[in-house]
């Protein structure tokens, strides 16, 4: 609880091939993100060495399903929720919250300011974009959903795919 919530890489909302666009919009064509090695090893050195010294007290990578699905598998894991807002006029909210872009992960920290400059130093993509606390993940000007109603509908999904609801 009460720990900031740092976005690291470049997003540029990339919907092609996502879950985001099979699941809701009912497609699944387009490209792929693009793939930046250079980003990528940049963003996973710098991830690993502040994991390493102890400055990041939870980090999730944004592959299948964006900064939305891991945010609330985090919350998931953790029972704790989270407030968070999108930069103003990034990319479309639907495609910031679900876009698969690459090398990117959120992470949760106490010395936000500490991850920032030493992210700026390492000329790694950050920034805050919420704090740690609650029981509900809510987006600033959209709602907010429980953290216990997501872990709900996570556990059931399966034992609901396979046709038994009570989960037997």
């Amino acid at each position: 609880e009460g720990q900031a919530i740092v976005l690291i890489g470049r997003t540029e909302g990339h919907l092609g091939c996502s879950a985001y666009q099979v699941e809701i919009a009912g497609k699944a064509d387009g490209m792929p993100p693009p793939v930046d090695l250079g980003a990528e090893r940049a963003n996973g050195d710098f991830i690993r060495a502040e994991i390493a010294s102890g400055a990041v007290s939870a980090c999730h990578d944004l592959s299948e399903g964006g900064l939305a699905v891991a945010l609330a598998a985090m919350a998931i894991a953790s029972g704790i929720g989270a407030a968070i807002s999108a930069p103003d006029g990034a990319v479309p909210l639907h495609a910031w919250l679900f876009g698969e872009d690459q090398a990117r992960y959120l992470v949760a920290v106490d010395d936000v300011e500490g991850l920032l400059a030493r992210a700026a130093a390492a000329r790694v993509p950050a920034a805050r974009i919420g704090i740690t606390g609650g029981t509900t993940l809510t987006l600033a000007g959209a709602g907010s959903i429980s953290v216990a109603d997501l872990k709900g509908a996570f556990e059931a999904w399966f034992p609901a795919f396979m046709g038994d609801e009570q989960g037997q």
